[in-house]
């Protein structure tokens, strides 16, 4: 039952925040975090949790609509566990970062961002693809409001178009969900939505890429990958920051998760005929995005493409499909996750004090924000990926694992981690050096961070600092997890690489 009371702790914290709103303004962002940090804390019960069910540590399965084979089925192991405390992490520096950003209907912004994280823990916990499917749509619509309400000048739009891009795709998967049963009907006369029984659903080659063509598109639109990725620079650079913190931390996780859990495992032969295009397209989206990023002069955007570029190597592990490489997929995510959020809450945070994310009206801060600027450094230089930290561990195992996979793809991807250096320090170079000048924008509000600021920055560099130098306790948990995807999928593997 701890996984419903997850879900539901979040989903009744959003109403009382909103509810809340009429009694005190301040009141909602109170509720909110009250309500992430006991999520928090539920979770770390599940740490060292154990489980006589393979590799879960927990598990619920009650029959929901049983005449078409839907059950609220929901489960979690290692690697769901893993995603579950980035999610409720970064829902309190999200928290954190609106404090006092977000003045105009705070009680409807907070209900939108604990329903939000409410159904990213559905995505992560679910086992019956029905339930998924409803988790998937959860998260979607109260995101399109914080991007539409709350976002910038051209908010409208980012926020049609962010919905537009996941929404069609989302319908994708949905008909290959609805087909994939409709087979399992024909193959053993029920229905059955249920993870472990499609799992035993067999069709021709043919059928089976198509079925998995759609879940795939609908995970890389939102992990995202090129080309399925023009929709999030444009949701990043409008949304306010604690919707750029959930997006890049913890939304585009929810495709890379998907892929791992079900579009492999589900279609494995489809999956490992495809693998050449997906890496190709990891290749791509390094490269491309990190060109992209040289080009831009709106701050938020910028980050927006590495996020991008950096997503790259998270597919570029999952179609190698081996366990080093899912390994470092799975480090990846959760290092991007940390890395990420910061650099957006700094974009934030130079914005709601200069009221500008343009880096050509920019330089000069190190002597006027030096605390800021040690930060911003420092999280520049992680995801650059400097050794001892984990976005280094993750790009670095994701390289090993698809390195015997694929050797020219991968030596092509590794170019993409010089541009991370170039990029990376340019932005340092072009916001906090060179001569200050505050003649095209009003300097009176360009504080240095503040003590509460601190903490949750201090929070994410012990969090990557802990990952890089002690990376093997986070490859323990999720161990488990992935070798029993694996373990389903090997000998064909196997097979299709040797021939």
């Amino acid at each position: 039952m701890i996984l419903v009371a997850l879900i539901a702790i979040l989903f009744l914290g959003g109403v009382l925040a909103w509810l809340s709103e009429r009694l005190d303004s301040k009141l909602p962002r109170v509720i909110a975090l009250a309500a992430l940090v006991l999520d928090l804390v539920l979770m770390l019960t599940l740490l060292g949790g154990d489980s006589a069910d393979g590799s879960w540590i927990v598990a619920l399965n009650v029959q929901w609509l049983p005449r078409f084979g839907i059950s609220f089925h929901l489960a979690a192991d290692g690697l769901s566990v893993l995603l579950l405390l980035l999610t409720a992490f970064l829902g309190v520096i999200a928290v954190g970062s609106a404090w006092s950003e977000i003045t105009e209907r705070p009680g409807f912004f907070y209900f939108n961002l604990l329903w939000t994280l409410a159904g990213v823990l559905g995505v992560f916990t679910a086992l019956d693809l029905f339930l998924f499917f409803f988790f998937w749509e959860v998260m979607l619509i109260p995101m399109y409001f914080i991007i539409a309400i709350w976002g910038h000048e051209n908010k409208n739009y980012a926020a049609m178009k962010f919905f537009l891009f996941t929404q069609v795709t989302g319908m994708l998967m949905l008909v290959s969900i609805l087909t994939l049963a409709y087979f399992h009907y024909v193959q053993f006369g029920f229905f059955s939505f249920d993870y472990f029984d499609l799992l035993n659903v067999s069709t021709s080659s043919t059928i089976e890429m198509w079925i998995m063509l759609g879940f795939f598109v609908a995970f890389t639109t939102k992990l995202p990958i090129v080309p399925f990725h023009s929709w999030l620079p444009d949701a990043h650079s409008q949304a306010p920051t604690a919707g750029s913190v959930i997006l890049a931390g913890v939304l585009l996780k929810t495709g890379a998760y998907g892929l791992i859990r079900f579009a492999v495992p589900l279609f494995p032969e489809a999956s490992m005929n495809f693998a050449p295009i997906a890496m190709a397209l990891a290749v791509l989206s390094i490269l491309y995005c990190a060109k992209l990023a040289f080009a831009q002069t709106d701050l938020k955007r910028l980050i927006a493409y590495t996020s991008v570029s950096h997503m790259g190597f998270v597919l570029l592990g999952v179609y190698a499909w081996n366990e080093i490489a899912l390994q470092g997929a799975v480090m990846t995510m959760l290092a991007h996750g940390l890395s990420a959020a910061a650099l957006f809450m700094l974009a934030g945070s130079l914005q709601h004090r200069i009221h500008t994310r343009d880096m050509r009206d920019m330089g000069g801060f190190w002597a006027k924000v030096p605390r800021m600027s040690a930060v911003a450094l420092f999280f520049s230089i992680a995801a650059l990926g400097m050794p001892g930290l984990g976005n280094f561990i993750g790009e670095f195992l994701a390289l090993l694992g698809a390195f015997s996979s694929n050797l020219p793809m991968t030596v092509i991807a590794t170019f993409g981690l010089i541009f991370a250096s170039v990029y990376s320090l340019w932005v340092i170079q072009k916001i906090f050096h060179g001569e200050y000048s505050n003649s095209k924008f009003d300097d009176s509000h360009l504080i240095d961070l503040n003590r509460r600021e601190l903490a949750y920055f201090g929070a994410m560099i012990l969090g990557l600092v802990w990952m890089g130098m002690y990376p093997q306790s986070f490859l323990d948990l999720s161990a488990a997890a992935l070798q029993e995807l694996l373990a389903g999928t090997q000998e064909l593997v196997s097979t299709v690489v040797q021939n």
